[in-house]
C-alpha cells in the first residue's frame, strides 16, 4: 500500500454518524477523512470535486438514494471504490447496491477495526462483505438454474488462485504468496472468471466459500 493515506469521503444523512466515523478514522494514521456529504446529490459533487479514493456511502439518504448514487459514479468513474456502510439488511438494498457495483457492503454494527479493514480492502479493489452479506449474495449469485460451469477444469494453479483471492488479496499480494507474477495473476483471475461464468471477484470470491475453500471468516 502506498505511503500516502487513504483518502476517504464519508457520506451519510445523520451528522453524528458521520461525526462519529470521522473521530474513529482519525485514530488510523493510513486513513484520512478528506470531505463529508449529507444527501445523494452533495455526495455526487463532493466526489466529482475530491476524488476521494473510498468513498463510505450510507443507502437511505435525501434527494438521491445511495444506490443510484453508486450507478451515478460508476457511469462516471468506472475505477470508482465504494463501500456501503448502512444499518439495512434487506435483500432489496443489498443486491442492487452490490450488482450496481460498489465493492463492500457492511452493516453499521460492524467492528471499528472490521470497517478499518474493509476500507483499506476495498482501497485495493477488494471486495469486502459482513458475513451475514455475504451469506445473501451466496443464495442469490448461486440458485437452481445457474449457468453450467465450463466443460474446462480450473487448473491447480488456478484453484490456487482461487483460494487466496478468496481471502482478500490484491493481485500483488497474490503473486507473492503464489511466487508468480502480477500479470501472470491478472491471466489467471481472469481465466477462472470466464471458466466460471462468474463477472467479478467477489463472485468468484463468493463461489470459492461455497465450495469449501475458503471462510467467510477468512480463516483457513
Amino acid at each position: 500500500m502506498s505511503d500516502q493515506p487513504i483518502r476517504i469521503l464519508i457520506v451519510d444523512d445523520h451528522a453524528v454518524v458521520r461525526k462519529g466515523i470521522q473521530a474513529l478514522l482519525a485514530t488510523e494514521p493510513s486513513l484520512e477523512v478528506i470531505g463529508e456529504a449529507e444527501d445523494g446529490l452533495q455526495a455526487v459533487a463532493r466526489f466529482e470535486e475530491l476524488k476521494p479514493d473510498v468513498l463510505l456511502l450510507d443507502l437511505l439518504m435525501p434527494r438521491m438514494s445511495g444506490i443510484e448514487v453508486i450507478r451515478d459514479l460508476k457511469g462516471k468513474f468506472p475505477a470508482v471504490k465504494i463501500l456501503v456502510l448502512t444499518s439495512f439488511a434487506a435483500d432489496e438494498q443489498v443486491f442492487p447496491a452490490i450488482k450496481a457495483g460498489a465493492l463492500g457492503y457492511l452493516l453499521k454494527d460492524t467492528q471499528p477495526e472490521e470497517l478499518v479493514t474493509a476500507i483499506k480492502q476495498v482501497y485495493l479493489g477488494e471486495s469486502s462483505l459482513s458475513p451475514s452479506i455475504a451469506r445473501k449474495v451466496l443464495q442469490e449469485v448461486f440458485q437452481p438454474g445457474e449457468k453450467p460451469l465450463s466443460p474446462d477444469p480450473l487448473t491447480n494453479r488456478e484453484v490456487e488462485v482461487l483460494q487466496v483471492l478468496a481471502k482478500g488479496k490484491s493481485n500483488r499480494e497474490i503473486g507473492g504468496i503464489l511466487s508468480i507474477t502480477e500479470a501472470t495473476v491478472r491471466t489467471h483471475v481472469s481465466n477462472i472468471l470466464a471458466k466460471l461464468h462468474l463477472a467479478s471477484r467477489t463472485e468468484a470470491a463468493l463461489y470459492a466459500i461455497k465450495e469449501g475453500m475458503a471462510k467467510l471468516d477468512g480463516k483457513d
